[in-house]
C-alpha cells in the first residue's frame, strides 16, 4: 500500500509535465518553428535620437550569435528576417538637485537634474520571407532604465549611452526568446 500510494503522486507529476507541451532540445535551436537562416538587418528609427542604431542592432545580433545555432546572413539570403524599427526614445527626469545662485544681489533657485530615465519602445517583428507572413510582431516592445547626468556634457553622453547598450541588450533578449524559445 505504501509503494502505492508514493507512486501516485509521482505519476501525477510525470502525467502533468508531459502534457504541458515542454519538450528537451538541443541548445540554441529554435522550438515550435524551422529557421534555417536569419537576418537582422539595421534597425530603422523614426526617433529624433540619431546615430545609436548600428549599436542597437550589433547588440541584437550579438545575442543571436552567442546562443542560436542558426546562421546569420545578409537579408537576400535569409529564410526569416527580424525588422526593428525604434520609434520613440525619450529622456525623462529622474532626480532632481536644488541649487541657490545670487544674481545681482537676488537669490535664485534652480533645480538641477541629478539624473535621467532613458525609455525606448520598438516595433519588431520576425517574417518568413518565402511565404511573406509575419510569424511574430510587438508593436510596443519598451524598456527603460535611468543614468546619472554630470556636469561634464561628455560624460552624461558615455552614461546615456550606456543606458542604451543596457536597454538593448534586455530587449535582444526578448526578441530572442519571442523567436527561439516559442512555447
Amino acid at each position: 500500500m505504501k509503494k502505492t500510494v508514493l507512486s501516485l503522486p509521482v505519476f501525477v507529476l510525470v502525467m502533468a509535465a508531459a502534457g504541458c507541451g515542454y519538450q528537451f532540445r538541443a541548445s540554441g535551436e529554435p522550438l515550435g518553428i524551422s529557421i534555417e537562416s536569419l537576418a537582422i538587418p539595421l534597425f530603422s528609427s523614426t526617433s529624433s535620437e540619431i546615430g545609436f542604431e548600428a549599436d542597437f542592432t550589433r547588440v541584437i545580433r550579438d545575442e543571436f550569435i552567442s546562443h542560436a545555432r542558426v546562421p546569420l546572413v545578409p537579408e537576400q539570403r535569409a529564410e526569416k528576417v527580424i525588422i526593428g524599427r525604434i520609434y520613440d526614445v525619450r529622456t525623462d527626469p529622474l532626480t532632481y538637485e536644488s541649487r541657490e545662485v545670487t544674481v545681482s544681489g537676488q537669490v535664485r533657485t534652480y533645480d538641477v537634474t541629478r539624473s535621467r530615465n532613458l525609455r525606448l519602445t520598438l516595433d519588431a517583428r520576425l517574417v518568413d520571407r518565402r511565404e511573406g507572413r509575419v510569424i511574430w510582431r510587438d508593436r510596443s516592445m519598451m524598456d527603460s532604465t535611468g543614468f546619472v547626468v554630470d556636469p561634464d556634457p561628455m560624460v552624461t553622453r558615455h552614461n546615456q549611452k550606456e543606458a542604451l547598450e543596457r536597454i538593448a541588450r534586455r530587449l535582444a533578449k526578448k526578441i530572442y526568446q519571442m523567436t527561439m524559445e516559442r512555447f
